[in-house]
């Protein structure tokens, strides 16, 4: 780890002398305190790191997380644990650690208004950096480790994929088809599903973030199904068009358009493509079709320990992908009304083009029904 945190020091500007990632309860937990601190579990709630510009770092954590905490520093002399009873405990500790005039990185994104509060009482005199960009940019290039868990969240999500024709039944709502999902996820391995489960029937299926509910499932519809495992803290995230009973025509023209679409991404995808011209690339297929304007969010995102791991694959992006970045490629078209298909998959970025981490079948699948 001792790495991660020098190379986020070099980003900095201007420079720091400490980095404190300060998580409050859950869900406001900051996912860059796993980036520098590999724990196998625990929340980790009301938990701090300080770090410092030669990689090493200090846990400051409670008796909750106090043995994984000192299992997984155990082999790493550049951690250090300490293990705070009471709050006042941790703020002592803070004081101790982080000189009062010093020069004080914060992720500033994922920190708490009452978290930094806290902070500024504790340091009246610190001067505060932010360090959300040097954090973000250092996370998006993984490393094989990272590279290794997300690729094995993406082969359980392509598992799972592979069952869902045999799960569609007459009649089953959105939320059990959910629930199979998730339950298979965990089956396979998975520690949990890394966002919600989105699965969405007939016209349903052409909103991209659509909650699942009540709705039914009936002959002749299209289901778009998007879902990702979580697997030792990282994720993976995969969608798929179904079909239940005749796949409608103009749906399997649709479909043979989404998958054209992210081959044209595909074709592109190597380091130093600029992320706006992959976005581009699959946009024009669209934008030739019948279906011209109905692509209506960016071609993909970087994950990683987040399933929005801080990089966009838009239209307006022009970072230029670098080997070792994972990233989402996921056109889709979606008709008001009617339905929707997106096509997503996992990649990572190799030296010479890029490499799949979910391998489903991209074929419009599904039951006579």
């Amino acid at each position: 780890m001792r790495s991660r945190v020098q190379r986020i020091f070099e980003r900095l500007s201007p420079a720091a002398d400490v980095l404190i990632l300060a998580n409050s309860e859950g869900p406001h937990i900051d996912t860059s305190f796993f980036y520098l601190f590999e724990a196998s579990s625990g929340s980790f709630e009301g938990s701090a790191i300080v770090a410092r510009p030669d990689g090493s770092i200090t846990v400051l954590t409670s008796p909750l997380e106090a043995e994984t905490a000192l299992q997984a520093s155990k082999d790493d002399r550049s951690v250090e644990i300490e293990v705070c009873a009471r709050m006042d405990d941790q703020a002592d500790a803070l004081r101790r650690l982080v000189d009062a005039k010093a020069r004080v990185a914060l992720d500033y994104r994922e920190l708490t208004h009452e978290g930094f509060e806290e902070l500024q009482a504790l340091l009246p005199e610190a001067r505060w950096i932010d360090a959300t960009d040097a954090i973000q940019r250092t996370r998006r290039v993984k490393d094989a480790s990272e590279i290794a868990r997300i690729e094995k969240a993406g082969a359980i999500v392509s598992t799972v994929a592979g069952q869902v024709p045999s799960l569609l039944r007459r009649g089953m709502t959105e939320l059990q088809l959910a629930g199979e999902i998730e339950y298979r996820m965990t089956q396979q391995g998975a520690a949990g599903r890394s966002f919600d489960t989105i699965v969405g029937f007939g016209s349903h299926s052409a909103e991209p973030h659509f909650s699942p509910g009540g709705a039914r499932l009936g002959r002749g519809q299209s289901v778009v199904c998007d879902f990702g495992a979580l697997y030792q803290r990282y994720i993976s995230d995969l969608t798929r068009p179904f079909h239940f009973g005749p796949a409608d025509p103009e749906m399997v023209k649709v479909h043979a358009k989404v998958l054209e679409a992210q081959q044209a991404a595909l074709a592109l995808l190597q380091p130093g493509v600029r992320a706006c011209d992959l976005h581009l690339a699959a946009q024009e297929v669209i934008d030739r079709s019948p279906w011209k304007g109905l692509f209506t969010h960016r071609l993909g995102h970087s994950i990683g320990l987040a399933v929005h791991d801080g990089f966009s694959l838009n239209r307006e992006t022009t970072d230029r992908l670098e080997a070792g970045e994972t990233v989402t490629v996921e056109p889709g078209i979606y008709i008001p009304g009617k339905g929707g298909v997106r096509i997503e998959d996992d990649v990572v970025v190799t030296d010479r083009g890029f490499r799949f981490l979910t391998t489903a079948s991209r074929e419009y699948l599904g039951p006579d029904a």
